[in-house]
């Protein structure tokens, strides 16, 4: 049977194994999701791409600690959060925000031509920018909440926060977004 057939639990257990075929299966299949969350808590390509490889590094060498097979995705993303958010902190004092480049299309009379795929993407870019100028506790606390689809609970946990104080947090920073978004 082909590694790529294999179900969750029967990849990892063949990972458990030192299996290296099935440690990359399991790479390709969450390589991009773990490189997407390190990088909006991040906000850097290198060091995004550094944090899901140790990452993977830490699941593979600490699988002995995983309870339920079914939960490796889960359990994995979790690492990814938590070495991001160790190093978005430790760069905090020189944090630089890049700004994405938008390309568009020339028509044939020189006009710029921008259909509706490209002006959602224009705006998805627009908001992911923006949030990434907020402060780094909004920022970290929207992507968790909207784009990771954590609830407040797991947030208290992952930034180490009381309930209330995530709520609120939350709340502000949707509001500062909003603001900012109003002068874009």
């Amino acid at each position: 049977m082909s590694l790529t057939k294999l179900n969750t639990e029967e990849l990892i257990a063949k990972c458990r194994k030192q299996d290296q075929n099935a440690q990359l299966e399991t790479y390709n299949r969450y390589y991009k999701a773990m490189y997407n969350t390190a990088f909006r808590i991040i906000k850097d390509t290198a060091e995004a791409e550094d944090v899901m490889q140790e990452a993977f590094l830490t699941a593979f060498t600490k699988l002995s600690m995983l309870e339920d097979d079914k939960m490796f995705g889960a359990w994995l993303k979790k690492i990814v959060v938590n070495s991001s958010l160790t190093v978005s902190r430790k760069k905090s004092t020189n944090r630089e925000v890049t700004l994405e480049t938008i390309e568009y299309t020339l028509t044939e009379d020189n006009s710029v031509g921008v259909i509706e795929e490209e002006l959602t993407s224009i705006k998805a870019n627009t908001i992911v920018s923006t949030l990434n100028e907020l402060k780094d506790s909004y920022s970290t606390a929207l992507s968790l909440y909207l784009i990771e689809g954590y609830d407040y609970e797991e947030i208290c946990q992952i930034m180490n926060i009381s309930y209330s104080n995530c709520r609120t947090l939350v709340s502000r920073a949707k509001e500062s977004l909003r603001q900012k978004l109003q002068f874009v």
